[in-house]
C-alpha cells in the first residue's frame, strides 16, 4: 500500500501521528501500531519516511479501524519506506479530489456542534475521522495564551454551516518539543491566510476523550494541516 502524506500532526514530545491519501483509491489511510504511538524517529528529518508530500510504501497493511476511525491500517514501520515525493501539481490535485466544502460531507451527520464553537462525533458513530475541507472564507490563525498551561494554536474557520474555533496540530507550526508554538511560523502562515490564499485544510477527529469528568468521551474535531496551493510541498524538513 502506497500513500502520499497529507496529515502530519504533533503529539507529546517524541511522538507524532501521520496519515495519507492512498495512491490508488484516493481514500485516507492512517498507519498505526496497535497499542503504540509512532515515534519521531520515523519522521524524514530523523531518517524515517514520513513528511508532507512524500510517497510512502507502507508494505503490507491490514485494515483495523472502527467507526469513526475507519482509516486505521496496521503496518510494520520497519517495512515502510519513502519511494519519492509527489510533484506540487499532482499533490494539489489529490487534495482537491479529496476535499469537500462542508464538514458534514466528510464526517457525516453524526458530526454535531458541541458548545459555542466546537464539533464532535460520539464514540462508534461517524463516517470518517480524516478528510480535507475547503474553508468558506479566509480562516484566522492565532496563538491563544492559557494561564498555567502552554500556549495553544487555534483556527477560526467556517464551512458555511459551522462557525468554529478549533485546535491546530500541524507539526510544522511547533518547536521541537511539540508543545511550544513557533510564533514566527504561525505569524507567516496567518498572514498568508488573511491574504485569502488558495488553501485546503486537512482536518480530523481526535481519539475519544472527555473534556471534563462530567461528560462522556467523544471525538473532537481539529485542524491537522494547512496546505497552500502555491507552496503545497511545505515540509517539516
Amino acid at each position: 500500500m502506497r500513500v502520499v502524506v497529507n496529515h502530519l500532526t504533533r503529539m507529546q514530545q517524541g511522538y507524532f501521528c501521520v496519515a495519507g491519501i492512498d495512491t490508488k483509491t484516493d481514500e485516507h489511510v492512517r498507519p498505526v501500531i496497535p497499542g503504540q504511538r509512532l515515534q519521531t524517529a520515523l519522521l524524514a528529518r530523523n531518517g524515517g519516511p514520513f513528511d508532507i508530500g512524500v510517497i510512502v510504501d507502507l508494505g503490507p497493511a491490514t485494515a483495523s479501524g472502527q467507526r469513526p476511525e475507519v482509516e486505521d491500517y496496521t503496518f510494520d514501520p520497519a517495512k515502510a519506506r519513502a519511494v519519492g515525493v509527489d510533484t506540487s501539481a499532482r499533490f494539489w490535485r489529490r487534495l482537491q479530489r479529496t476535499a469537500r466544502r462542508k464538514l458534514g460531507g466528510i464526517f457525516g451527520e453524526d458530526l454535531v456542534q458541541r458548545g459555542a464553537s466546537s464539533c464532535a462525533v460520539d464514540v462508534g458513530r461517524g463516517d470518517a475521522s480524516l478528510g480535507c475541507v475547503i474553508p468558506d472564507g479566509a480562516p484566522t490563525l492565532l496563538v491563544r495564551q492559557r494561564a498555567g498551561r502552554a500556549d495553544q494554536i487555534r483556527m477560526r474557520i467556517s464551512d458555511g454551516v459551522f462557525d468554529l474555533d478549533l485546535g491546530v496540530t500541524d507539526i510544522r507550526l511547533y518547536r521541537a518539543d511539540h508543545v511550544t508554538p513557533d510564533t514566527g511560523v504561525v505569524r507567516r502562515v496567518a498572514r498568508r491566510l488573511q491574504d485569502e490564499a488558495d488553501v485546503i485544510l486537512s482536518v480530523g477527529l481526535t481519539r475519544a476523550y472527555a473534556s471534563s469528568p462530567d461528560f462522556d468521551p467523544v471525538h473532537w474535531l481539529q485542524v491537522n494541516n494547512i496546505h497552500f496551493a502555491d507552496n503545497v510541498l511545505w515540509q517539516l524538513g
